[in-house]
């Protein structure tokens, strides 16, 4: 029974931390939302087994417009890549401040 578990886990990312974070603020509005991702639960594989990415969807309460983010990361969990459609890329800053003034 341990060697079966062990088989499972050696599989398993090296989770530095269990969500990482990405600041969007979507095309035409002032709305900076923060996309979280679950490194443990949302991850899928790479074609080519080499490590993983995810996409994410994400609406904020005050803008219509989505905001398509996708991260490719290493089998250790270090980005390698970002794409952001629909909207740029923001700074954890940028929102504090955009949720202080609600």
């Amino acid at each position: 029974m341990m060697n079966f578990l062990k088989r499972i886990f050696s599989n398993a990312p090296s989770v530095k931390t269990r969500h990482y974070t990405v600041y969007v603020q979507p095309k035409m509005c002032r709305e900076v939302l923060a996309v979280r991702i679950d490194t443990m639960n949302e991850l899928s594989r790479t074609d080519d087994d080499n490590g993983f990415y995810v996409r994410k969807i994400a609406r904020g309460t005050r803008c219509p417009f989505p905001v398509e983010v996708e991260v490719w990361f290493t089998s250790g969990l270090n980005v390698t890549n970002k794409t952001i459609t629909d909207g740029t890329e923001s700074t954890q800053e940028a929102y504090e401040a955009f949720i202080g003034e609600g």
